[in-house]
């Protein structure tokens, strides 16, 4: 007897415990990553403040960071460490998830989730729609940017040590000096 392939949905995703591991669900593939680090969180909260500070500054919409869903599809549900949806797109923003792609996603690269974040998620952002994503490598002390073009992420940027990150976003920059600590 064949057996067809289990394809998980947002559904089930909403009936998953809560037991502080990471999970995402991509083409109805469950992904489970264990809490990330101490200094993992220590860059996504200098990233955050510097990306809510730009966004504030300028009325120009939200900042989310991880733990929040973003559901791309029934079955492409995704824990990104970073998003900022912009002000004429908040209604992809309900009370208990992010309904679409947001503008901008970054993700902070660990060894549970480098591969993932380089491959298949990469892809789902880029089908999707998200026009910009970051990988940050706080190992490396790397940052890359890339931008949507043709449903396709193309690397645009990469910045390491204490160099600038330059965003595609209009007056965005990131010293990355700031965000190793």
């Amino acid at each position: 007897m064949v057996r067809g392939k289990l394809v998980l949905t947002y559904e089930d995703y909403l009936q998953m415990p809560d037991d502080r591991n990471r999970r995402e669900i991509l083409g109805g593939d469950l992904y489970v990553t264990p809490a990330p680090t101490p200094r993992h969180q220590r860059v996504l909260v200098n990233l955050a403040e510097t990306l809510n500070r730009w966004v504030r500054n300028r009325a120009l919409g939200k900042v989310f960071p991880s733990p929040i869903d973003v559901v791309l599809s029934q079955v492409d549900v995704v824990q990104p460490d970073l998003v900022y949806v912009s002000a004429d797109r908040l209604q992809i923003v309900t009370t208990s998830s992010i309904q679409g792609a947001p503008d901008l996603v970054i993700e902070i690269l660990s060894p549970s989730t480098a591969g993932v974040d380089r491959g298949r998620k990469m892809e789902t952002y880029a089908r999707f729609g998200v026009q910009e994503y970051w990988l940050i490598d706080f190992d490396a002390r790397v940052a890359e940017q890339y931008v949507l073009e043709d449903q396709t992420f193309r690397p645009t940027n990469r910045a390491e040590g204490d160099q600038v990150l330059t965003s595609a976003l209009p007056g965005l920059t990131v010293d990355l000096s700031s965000i190793w600590e």
